[in-house]
């Protein structure tokens, strides 16, 4: 592997989505089973409509305490100016992305549709690969 390796290769090809309607409460038992940090958010139609992150579920939970807001839906919570990047996008260009940005999860798009997901922790494998292959080369 190297640097310049597709996403393709690293990616969550069938990642764990949420729909907009979908209570908060769901979203986050399904967040603390799979031990991840965020969740895409996906239309009826396949198409990706925004992220859904544990901190959102925080401050949901927190409004709910000290502001008495009923529970919330997913759409209510989700950020919806989500960065993407495409299967075909280099590692280096997901590292980038990661370094620069607070978000731990990229969704992976292709011709509009959600086709899978990478992490921080996948690319940190990633790159992780890459220096144990240089090294033992």
């Amino acid at each position: 592997m190297n640097p310049l390796s597709s996403i393709r290769e690293y990616m969550e090809r069938t990642p764990a989505t949420v729909s907009p309607g979908t209570e908060v409460g769901e979203a986050v038992l399904l967040l603390l089973k799979l031990n991840i940090s965020a969740v895409p958010v996906v239309e009826v139609g396949g198409q990706l409509a925004g992220i859904l992150t544990q901190r959102d579920c925080l401050e949901a939970f927190v409004d709910e305490q000290y502001y008495d807001e009923p529970t919330a839906l997913v759409r209510d919570l989700m950020s919806t100016e989500v960065v993407t990047i495409a299967p075909d996008a280099s590692i280096l260009q997901a590292a980038e992305l990661f370094a620069h940005h607070n978000f731990h999860l990229l969704p992976v798009m292709a011709e509009g549709e959600l086709v899978g997901q990478i992490s921080r922790t996948d690319v940190m494998r990633a790159i992780l690969q890459t220096h144990t292959s240089v090294s033992h080369s």
